[in-house]
C-alpha cells in the first residue's frame, strides 16, 4: 500500500508539474515543486488532466487499431492451412490471435470449444502470435506445419494440455497428433512458415495488440480472456451487425 501511494503522489506531482509549468513556462523546477508541496490541493486537479489525457489517448489508439481491422479483414480471416476449426462457411469468423505459452489462451479453449459445438454457424481461426519467448516460436512453427497436414486443432489441443511448450511437450503433441515428422521438419524451417508467423506479428503491430489472446470477431477487435459467454455475446453482436 505504502508503495502504491508513492506512486500515485510521484504521478500527482509530476502531473501537476507539468500542468503549473504550462501554464507559467518561466518558473524554474525547483519553485513550482515547493509551491506544490505548499499547495497540495493542486493535485486533485492536475490527476483528472493527466487520467483523462491518458484515456484519450487510448481512445484514439484503440479507434486508430479499430480502423485497421476493417484495413486488414480480409488477411486477418484468412487462415493458414488448415489452421481453422467450426464451419468454413462460417457467417461470423472468431479470429484468435494465441501464444502456447499463454496462460489467458489456455484458460479461453473450453470457450471456443463451447462456441463451436454450440453454434454451427461459426468459423475459428487461429492466428500463431508467438510473443513469449523462444519457446512460444518453436511451438508455432510445429503448429502451423500440423495445419498444412490438416492436423492443427489436434496438435494445437495436444500442446496446450501439456502445460507447456517444451521440446518434449512438442514431440508428444506431434505424435498424439499423428503428424508426419518428417514433412513436419521440413515445415518448420520453411519460408512459408516463417512468412506466416511474421506477418501476423506485423499483423499485432498494426492492430495495437499488446498481448494474447486477442480477438477480430465479425471485425470487431477485443484483448483478454474470453469464457463461451464472452465470446457467445460478441458472434451475437457481429450477427446484428454491432
Amino acid at each position: 500500500m505504502a508503495l502504491l501511494l508513492a506512486a500515485l503522489l510521484g504521478a500527482a506531482l509530476f502531473a501537476a508539474t507539468q500542468l503549473l509549468a504550462q501554464r507559467s513556462p518561466a518558473l524554474p523546477g525547483e519553485t513550482i515543486r515547493a509551491y506544490l508541496l505548499e499547495h497540495p490541493e493542486v493535485l486533485p486537479e492536475a490527476m483528472e488532466r493527466l487520467q483523462a489525457r491518458e484515456n484519450e489517448r487510448a481512445q484514439k489508439a484503440q479507434a486508430d487499431a479499430q480502423k485497421g481491422v476493417g484495413q486488414h479483414r480480409a488477411a486477418v480471416e484468412k487462415p493458414y492451412a488448415g489452421a481453422f476449426a467450426g464451419n468454413p462457411k462460417g457467417d461470423v469468423t472468431v479470429v484468435a490471435f494465441l501464444d502456447y505459452a499463454c496462460g489467458y489462451c489456455r484458460a479461453s479453449l473450453p470457450g471456443i470449444a463451447e462456441l463451436i459445438a454450440k453454434d454451427p454457424g461459426v468459423r475459428i481461426v487461429y492466428r500463431e502470435y508467438p510473443v513469449l519467448g523462444p519457446e512460444s516460436v518453436v511451438a508455432a512453427r510445429w503448429a502451423l506445419a500440423a495445419a498444412e497436414q490438416g492436423k492443427f486443432r489436434a496438435f494445437h489441443e495436444a500442446l496446450y494440455a501439456a502445460g507447456s511448450p517444451s521440446n518434449e511437450a512438442i514431440v508428444a503433441a506431434a505424435a498424439k497428433a499423428g503428424l508426419d515428422t518428417t514433412l513436419a521438419q521440413k515445415a518448420v524451417g520453411s519460408r512459408a512458415v516463417e512468412g506466416e508467423i511474421v506477418a501476423n506479428h506485423k499483423l499485432g503491430e498494426q492492430l495495437a495488440m499488446t498481448g494474447t489472446p486477442s480477438w477480430v470477431i465479425g471485425g470487431k477487435l477485443l484483448y483478454g480472456a474470453r469464457d463461451y459467454q464472452g465470446l457467445a455475446d460478441a458472434v451475437a453482436l457481429a450477427r446484428a451487425g454491432k
